[in-house]
């Protein structure tokens, strides 16, 4: 509903994200992530979470049109939210770190190791990583971030096409063992991350480590 400023009935600010916060909390319990996390972990996602998704649930919009605000969506962790969008991020650093590839060796990897773009998949994730620049500008020149918003989840989708048919890790089936590590294809999840990054702190929301 409209916010009727004149009779004061209105929602305040620290209303509406402690609503979040407790909402999100409950969303966390209901996947069990209270079991997965520690208490300082849980505290440090749920208002990452809430206030991510405020954030994102107004921006992620055109400023010039109405909306109706709704929390079920806003934290809905499918579709563009930021609850999406965190996930999604948390689960690309996870894939170097499940194959004991340091930062360091990213870092070290990205000066020598030649991005071979052979796949379709690969090709599209790369172009789709290189228009940040031009997205950036786009927004400082008419001052709307729902282009951002749009890029990074069109990017996410796109990064997960990129994923579910390109390996990064092969493993051996039997024993679970790390067989081989596709380096180029863990720069292009390196990449991908950068971006969505870059873009959370342009939208002043804060990334997570673990979710």
């Amino acid at each position: 509903k409209k916010f009727k400023t004149r009779s004061g009935d209105t929602v305040r600010l620290v209303d509406l994200l402690d609503e979040g916060i407790s909402r999100a909390e409950q969303k966390l319990v209901e996947k069990g992530r209270d079991k997965e996390l520690t208490k300082e972990e849980l505290e440090a996602v749920k208002r990452a979470v809430a206030y991510g998704c405020i954030k994102y649930a107004d921006l992620s919009h055109n400023r010039n049109h109405d909306y109706v605000f709704s929390f079920d969506k806003m934290l809905d962790d499918r579709g563009n939210t930021a609850a999406y969008l965190l996930y999604a991020l948390t689960r690309i650093r996870s894939i170097a770190r499940n194959s004991n590839i340091s930062q360091e060796d990213l870092k070290q990897a990205a000066r020598t190791t030649r991005i071979d773009l052979g796949h379709p998949k690969e090709w599209k994730l790369a172009k789709c990583i290189l228009r940040l620049p031009e997205v950036i500008l786009r927004c400082l020149d008419d001052l709307l971030l729902h282009t951002l918003c749009e890029y990074l989840y069109e990017l996410s989708n796109t990064f997960t096409e990129f994923y579910d048919s390109c390996y990064c890790i092969e493993k051996d089936k039997a024993t679970g063992a790390i067989v081989k590590v596709n380096m180029s294809r863990l720069l292009l999840c390196e990449a991908t991350a950068n971006v969505i990054a870059t873009g959370f702190h342009v939208l002043g929301i804060n990334p997570l480590e673990k979710m």
